[in-house]
């Protein structure tokens, strides 16, 4: 993938507040959640620990943001979230759509995609 790198953008806000209320909408109404990205890589209260492996082997071409932090670095940007980008000299390329991540029924499938994407 040469230098670029890979932003997952989750459709949550940063903050423990925001957070406390992640999880208990994740408990309490999942099916109303709107981050299908958290749903993938994250359980109720922590990172998933497949994910967590995975993530150990990719370094730093990984970079998460929550929309708040997304949209506070690139203003310009206007795409549905959650979203997964990658980052080149150009600019940002969409990489995984809003409904492409909705449609994974998988963390392996999601952690397949991102292989490819890796060894392209």
């Amino acid at each position: 993938m040469q230098n670029n790198r890979l932003i997952f953008v989750y459709n949550a806000n940063s903050g423990l507040f925001n957070t406390v209320s992640d999880i208990a909408h994740k408990i309490t109404s999942p099916e109303t959640y709107q981050c299908d990205l958290c749903q993938l890589t994250h359980g109720y209260f922590k990172i998933k620990s497949k994910w967590q492996a995975y993530l150990k082997h990719t370094g730093d071409q990984f970079v998460f943001l929550h929309k708040d932090e997304f949209t506070q670095q690139y203003p310009m940007q206007n795409t549905d979230l959650p979203a997964v980008f990658i980052e080149q000299e150009t600019g940002l390329q969409l990489y995984l759509s809003k409904q492409r991540i909705e449609s994974l029924q998988s963390l392996d499938e999601l952690i397949a995609l991102l292989n490819d994407q890796l060894s392209a």
